[in-house]
């Protein structure tokens, strides 16, 4: 959710032209990672649909990485605040990764 939130600031201030596509995109992929653990973790007592969601949350936030590069190569994001946010969506992907491949443990 840290993450979500900091592409909702940080999208305040891109070009308003970009407003129904790039920002709307990256606002909804990011929170589509959030939402989808939430969801995969109240099924989590059917394996199947608990890994079909985290692998869902795990789409989404490469998506949102994919929102992130747009954004660097538009200008609207400095390389630095680009990187730490890929890196963020890096850490999110592992554990989601980890979750699926451990899910009987849940």
């Amino acid at each position: 959710m840290d993450a979500a939130m900091e592409i909702f600031e940080l999208t305040k201030n891109f070009p308003p032209e970009e407003k129904y596509s790039m920002v709307d995109q990256a606002r909804r992929a990011s929170r589509s990672v959030c939402t989808n653990i939430a969801e995969g973790w109240r099924k989590r007592r059917y394996k199947a649909a608990f890994i079909a969601k985290l692998s869902d949350a795990e789409g989404e936030a490469c998506e949102s990485q994919v929102w992130i590069d747009f954004a660097r190569r538009c200008g609207y994001l400095t390389g630095n605040v680009a990187d730490e946010l890929d890196a963020k969506y890096d850490q999110i992907m592992g554990q989601l990764v980890k979750m699926i491949n451990e899910a009987d443990k849940c």
